[in-house]
Order: C-alpha cells, then sequence, then structure tokens
C-alpha cells in the first residue's frame, strides 16, 4: 500500500508508454471505445465466435500501441478473472442437453461446455478493456470523463470521495503499523490477534474524524459539490480517429454475425 503514497498522484495505476497516442487521448474517448468493444463482445452469441477474436484483436491492438505488456495486463486481471473462470467452470456440471461426456463418475453436456466457453470470452473481454482504462487512464481523468458523458453526479461524487480517502486510510494504517512496531508488536500466534480488533476500531475512528477535517478543510477552500480541473477536456480529431476505427472494424462484423444466425 505505500506505493500509493510514493507515486504521483497523477500517474498512479498508468502503466506502458505514458506518451503513447492511446495514452494522450480523450479520457471519453477511451470510456466509449472500450466499453463499446465489451458490448458488442457481451452481446454476442457463442456461434459468432469470430466477433470474439476480432474485439480481442482490438484490445490487443490498444495494448501494443499503448506498449502495456502481457506481464502487466496479466498482474491486474489475476485478481479478477479467476474467479469469474473458477465459479463458470462448475457450469457443464449443471447444465444438460447435448452430447454428455463422462470423466469418471463425473460427466458434462455440450450446452454446458458452451456456456462455459461464453461466459469465459466474455468476461475476459470484458476484463481486458477495465484493465486497458485503467492503464492508460488515471481514475480522477476516468470520473471527469464521466462527469462530461452525462453519468449521475452522485455516482461520480461517491467515487471520487472514495478514491481521495483511500489515501487517509492509506496514511493511517502506516502510522498506525510503525507505532505497534514501535512498541514491539510482534504477534506469534493466535491469542495475540486481539491487538488487530483494536487497531481496526482505532482506524476505522482516526478515518472518520480525519475524513471530517478533510471535508471541512474542501468547504474552507470553496468546494461546491464539483472538483475543479487545470486542463479541460477536449474532444481531438485523433479521439474521434479512434472511435471510428473500433466502430468500423466491429460493428459491421457485429451486424453480419447476426445476420447470419
Amino acid at each position: 500500500m505505500s506505493g500509493l503514497c510514493e507515486h504521483r498522484p497523477d500517474r498512479i495505476g498508468l502503466a506502458g508508454d505514458l506518451g503513447s497516442a492511446i495514452h494522450r487521448l480523450d479520457p471519453r474517448a477511451k470510456i466509449l471505445g472500450l466499453v463499446g468493444v465489451t458490448i458488442v463482445g457481451v452481446s454476442t452469441p457463442l456461434r459468432a465466435w469470430p466477433v470474439f477474436v476480432l474485439c480481442g484483436l482490438a484490445l490487443a491492438a490498444v495494448a501494443a500501441v499503448a506498449r502495456i505488456g502481457p506481464g502487466t495486463i496479466w498482474r491486474r486481471t489475476r485478481l479478477i478473472l479467476p474467479l469469474v473462470l473458477a465459479v463458470a467452470v462448475f457450469l457443464p456440471f449443471l447444465r444438460r442437453g447435448g452430447t454428455e461426456y463422462g470423466f469418471g463418475p463425473l460427466s458434462v453436456s455440450e450446452a454446458g461446455l458452451a456456456i462455459f466457453a461464453t461466459v469465459a470470452a466474455k468476461a475476459t473481454l470484458g476484463t481486458l478493456s477495465a484493465v486497458l482504462l485503467g492503464a492508460t487512464t488515471t481514475f480522477p481523468a476516468v470520473l471527469r470523463g464521466f462527469e462530461r458523458l452525462r453519468v449521475p453526479r452522485l455516482f461520480t461524487l461517491i467515487a471520487a470521495f472514495m478514491y481521495r480517502y483511500l489515501f487517509v486510510i492509506v496514511d493511517e494504517v502506516q502510522r498506525m503499523r510503525a507505532a505497534l512496531a514501535a512498541r514491539g508488536h510482534s504477534p506469534r500466534h493466535a491469542l495475540q490477534v486481539g491487538a488487530i480488533g483494536r487497531v481496526a476500531a482505532a482506524l476505522f475512528l482516526r478515518t472518520y474524524g480525519r475524513g471530517e477535517r478533510v471535508y471541512l478543510a474542501m468547504l474552507a477552500r470553496g468546494y461546491s459539490g464539483t472538483m475543479p480541473s487545470l486542463t479541460p477536456l477536449a474532444f481531438r480529431r485523433a479521439d474521434v480517429a479512434f472511435l471510428l476505427v473500433l466502430a468500423a472494424l466491429l460493428l459491421p462484423v457485429r451486424v453480419l454475425a447476426e445476420i447470419a444466425t
């Protein structure tokens, strides 16, 4: 967690070449483009599987232009995607239909395997889109993009305060860990975990009080419900070209796949 406080706040979460064409795009263009890829993938049935491949190639092209390597993508997707796939792996054993394949006392159906493949493909595309958005756009920039796209203001306010108070919590945790270490706290058995409960309670009270002070400080500095921005968003030709390329690449294939099926 200490990395949150050691890096520049305007670059937290970014990866790859920060000067790439993808990183320089307006956050609204990246939100619309990557969400569009996700929607195309999620709305595609398994029988139109070439659309999944095309969506994957589009995301791979975005990652290549942004110079985000497979290692970075894997480190970020492994926190979410394996959990989804671990749940979906039981579907072939629960769903019946089509040809049955036996594996000792267990059997899987063709329909179950099809559902698992569909869930895996769609979950992978959605996770990769979210990872690429987070790796090429800072969280504050994403929130600004959502605001300009007229996302409900309550949603953006809650997300913004959660993001800002995360650093408050990290700072309090670091101070409390240093205080425990200075007092020789080094738990070695289960009877010593009571201190963890007291630390958690103290952490809640401290962060709540400090959060109140932060909010009052914001009000004293003129906060009126929106955060000021020094660099206004501008939709440029590169942003339009990015969306047009994705639309021209995916939409015709998706429509043809729908007609063919």
